[in-house]
């Protein structure tokens, strides 16, 4: 059977087709004569875009369903504050059965020459310490293997098969001009080097088998920001003489580079290396996540997107030149 792709679902649609679960969440009846039974609400996915879902018949516990699950459904999109899939019918599949380019967005970069980027730019480190530290992790092969393969982000920026390499070359970009324009207070080495090591953290923040780009536990409990700090504090003790005002610099520009607490950073930048990598990560995240919102926008429904809630605005679309 053909897959009907989610991006594809109008309101009134018959559905029959296999999507990745993110969210499943049982919700108890508040009529009295369904007392101690449940539906479930559910936000269906593949590489087309999302949906939300209702099941008001959910399979018994041998057959409950869970985040991360690859699912075939039966069905039909209705209308409840936009276009919601009523699920008849529900069965688990086997994920190493599943064709994971339905499910998997892949980064539109070529792999194999963004890491011949990553290469050039750690060959490009002319001090010999922060050289000594990048060769210890990107020599390795696993890591290196694991790194061009994992995701930036579950949802919001760069979220997909070789996005995190994606978005790190972008931050190096940007953090190789801001250090042009500021060669008397910025160290380009160190520079470059934080932003190389910035993200590190997240090959240990999503599970590397989950076609959602779920989360590991460490990833929930502990987060990149602070798995990249111990990564980097455990490959310069097996470094001999690392100076160690490099690796404090190193260490507060992984802590800090969020920008603010509310962010996830345990602290704030407070030096200008801190400062110019977290704004070098933030355009870059930002920046991929207005090109997605436009880049999903259906130009028949006119000038303006969606309201997007995690850039809190709706964007302008109109081709230049196009008169209103």
């Amino acid at each position: 059977m053909k897959k009907q792709m989610i991006g594809d679902l109008r309101i009134g649609d018959e559905v029959e087709t296999q999507v990745v679960i993110l969210e499943a969440n049982r919700s108890a009846f508040s009529s009295p004569h369904r007392a101690g039974e449940y539906f479930l609400k559910l936000t269906l996915a593949d590489v087309s875009g999302r949906v939300k879902a209702v099941m008001w018949d959910p399979p018994k516990e041998e057959g409950a369903v869970q985040e991360d699950d690859v699912v075939f459904i039966r069905g039909t999109v209705g209308d409840y504050h936009g276009p919601q899939v009523v699920v008849s019918d529900l069965r688990k599949l086997d994920p190493e059965k599943v064709n994971r380019s339905f499910f998997q967005p892949v980064s539109r970069r070529d792999r194999a020459e963004m890491l011949g980027e990553l290469r050039q730019a750690i060959a490009g480190i002319e001090d010999k310490n922060l050289r000594r530290l990048l060769d210890a992790f990107f020599g390795d092969d696993e890591f290196l293997r694991i790194f061009a393969s994992a995701p930036a982000a579950r949802t919001i920026h760069h979220n997909c098969v070789g996005g995190l390499l994606e978005h790190t070359l972008e931050v190096v970009s940007l953090c190789r001009n801001l250090a042009a324009l500021y060669p008397g207070q910025i160290r380009t080495d160190l520079l470059l080097s934080g932003a190389i090591l910035h993200d590190i953290g997240k090959i240990e923040e999503y599970r590397q088998d989950s076609i959602s780009f779920d989360f590991t536990d460490r990833g929930k409990l502990v987060g990149h920001i602070s798995i990249g700090k111990e990564m980097i504090d455990e490959k310069i003790a097996s470094l001999p003489d690392f100076p160690a005002d490099l690796k404090l610099e190193l260490e507060h520009m992984i802590l800090t580079h969020h920008g603010m607490r509310e962010w996830g950073s345990p602290e704030i930048p407070k030096t200008i290396h801190a400062f110019a990598l977290f704004h070098a990560d933030l355009v870059s995240a930002r920046l991929n996540q207005f090109v997605n919102v436009m880049e999903k926008h259906v130009p028949e429904s006119g000038d303006w997107t969606e309201w997007d809630r995690f850039l809190e605005r709706s964007i302008f679309v109109r081709p230049p030149g196009e008169e209103g």
